[in-house]
């Protein structure tokens, strides 16, 4: 089960979430072509390999946005280069050299319990600019899951009313589905994208 909350955003605060998402879907493409080169997107490898490195370039965005970085990272390639139904799927390639996973600057950033965390109906949580506050406003079951289940993900993402918005899982969202080749569209890069099935904020560039 899952739900969202909008957030109500002072002007500075906006400002900080925005920034905070840009640089978020920066570091994600910094490291998407590490893993299409090397062909791997397992979690745990990509942390050991790539994390002391990601944390010296991007010092202000904390070690454990790093860690969520590697893991959105990870989530999106795994869908891309394993599912079955994937015509990017490695097996499907046969020896072909991968694309690349790119991310827009309207992808969602990734917290986990360091990062963000909810005290009755305050919020608190990491920005660049130092952690903020908001007042959640949540139904009597919200409460309930939030105090006794545990979160899976906790993402934010900015709508197409350029709001920000909190999506609070709590069981494993369903894996998105892949459409047939020929359903594929090509951006003016000559970049294939998909129409439907992957998230909008993600894009494949092949060589």
């Amino acid at each position: 089960m899952n739900f969202s909350v909008t957030l109500q955003t002072a002007e500075e605060h906006y400002s900080s979430l925005l920034k905070l998402q840009t640089a978020f879907s920066f570091l994600c493409n910094d490291l998407a072509p590490f893993v299409s080169e090397q062909q791997c997107w397992n979690r745990v490898i990509l942390h050991h390999l790539k994390y002391k490195e990601l944390r010296a370039k991007y010092p202000e965005m904390g070690s454990q946005m790093v860690c969520n970085a590697i893991y959105a990272v990870s989530k999106i390639s795994r869908l891309v280069y394993q599912h079955p139904s994937s015509p990017y799927n490695i097996k499907a390639l046969q020896g072909r050299k991968l694309p690349t996973v790119r991310f827009s600057d309207t992808c969602p950033v990734y917290f986990d319990s360091h990062t963000l965390t909810v005290t009755n109906q305050q919020l608190s949580m990491f920005t660049m600019d130092g952690r903020i506050k908001f007042e959640l406003v949540l139904t009597p079951q919200q409460r309930e899951l939030i105090s006794g289940r545990k979160l899976l993900e906790i993402t934010l993402s900015r709508g197409e009313d350029e709001k920000f918005m909190l999506l609070f899982y709590f069981e494993k969202p369903q894996a998105a589905k892949f459409v047939p080749a020929a359903n594929l569209k090509f951006d003016a890069n000559g970049g294939v994208r998909q129409s439907i099935g992957l998230p909008e904020y993600v894009g494949i560039e092949e060589s």
